[in-house]
């Protein structure tokens, strides 16, 4: 029975990864890999990924043979004055995590963001084009990824991802609603485009994803063998919109009487630069683990349903 380690299980994807394997119906396949398969939710609290030795320790302690690591400094704008902690948690604490992962031979999942790249593309990025982060997150984040790769923990891949939203936590999506319900009018920015993810979706596709990394070491050196250097995959919703459209969507479908106008980014200026364009191209990992990626629209609409705002 493989004994897995979800870090950073109070946030939006580890909370519905969380979901997925104790609620899911029984007959559902995940549900069946699931039971067959322990799970470990950790909290900063409980495990501070970024203490080397406490890691270490429970990883030993509970006989941890993969992790998906959803931990991370996601406080785009904050990170900007709070270096050292954004540091330690999206860079320090994955190269932690990847040493420990290459001693001990265990699996690795770890998630990461479009906004290693500057935003400045015009199709859609892929997985080897040039990275260059227009802000701190964006550069810690990058910094993990690099750290892992250097490393190279074998059978252990990162996947990146963009406009995460869930019923659980706060994102874009609640931010809409409850704005939607308080105001007559509200501007959002046109001028930002890219793909929103719906995390119970990166869920599906992380618990799809983990048997596939679970080869025998023959196996792996043979039709695997890709698995011997650390891999990135992008993963997103399908389709193409921008925050503006994003909105109008929401409140659409959430039948809010707010009027949503476009505005500029230069018209609502932050500490931290976002991508302009962050698009992912999906193709390595939907023809590599052989998954369906859901488009925009379905997504938003399911998780408006499971939290009651579907009318």
């Amino acid at each position: 029975m493989p004994n897995i380690l979800v870090t950073g299980s109070n946030g939006q994807l580890g909370s519905e990864i969380n979901f997925l394997v104790n609620e899911i119906p029984s007959n559902n396949p995940l549900a069946v890999q699931a039971k067959n398969d322990k799970y470990f939710f950790t909290t900063k609290s409980e495990l501070d990924i970024s203490d080397a030795k406490s890691l270490e320790n429970y990883i030993e302690q509970h006989k941890i043979d993969t992790i998906i690591n959803t931990g991370a400094y996601t406080a785009v704008d904050k990170a900007e004055d709070d270096k050292i902690n954004a540091n330690n948690i999206n860079h320090l604490a994955v190269k932690n995590i990847a040493q420990i992962v290459k001693e001990k031979n265990i699996r690795l999942v770890h998630i990461s963001t479009d906004y290693v790249f500057d935003g400045t593309n015009f199709k859609p990025y892929t997985e080897d084009d040039i990275t260059s982060p227009n802000s701190v997150y964006g550069q810690t984040k990058l910094d993990g990824e690099n750290a892992m790769l250097s490393i190279n923990p074998k059978n252990s891949i990162i996947i990146r991802t963009s406009w995460v939203y869930s019923s659980f936590g706060a994102n874009f999506v609640k931010t809409m609603l409850r704005l939607g319900k308080e105001k007559d009018s509200l501007g959002v920015i046109f001028d930002q485009v890219g793909t929103p993810t719906y995390a119970r979706d990166l869920a599906r596709a992380i618990l799809e994803i983990i048997p596939k990394l679970h080869h025998s070491e023959q196996t792996r050196h043979s039709e695997l063998d890709s698995e011997s250097k650390v891999q990135i995959y992008n993963y997103s919703n399908e389709g193409v919109l921008s925050w503006y459209d994003f909105a109008k969507e929401i409140m659409h479908m959430a039948k809010l009487e707010c009027e949503i106008y476009p505005i500029e980014t230069k018209e609502y200026p932050t500490p931290a630069k976002r991508p302009h364009y962050s698009l992912l191209n999906k193709s390595k990992i939907k023809n590599r683990f052989n998954i369906e990626i859901p488009f925009w629209k379905d997504s938003l609409d399911e998780c408006l349903k499971i939290m009651g705002e579907r009318k």
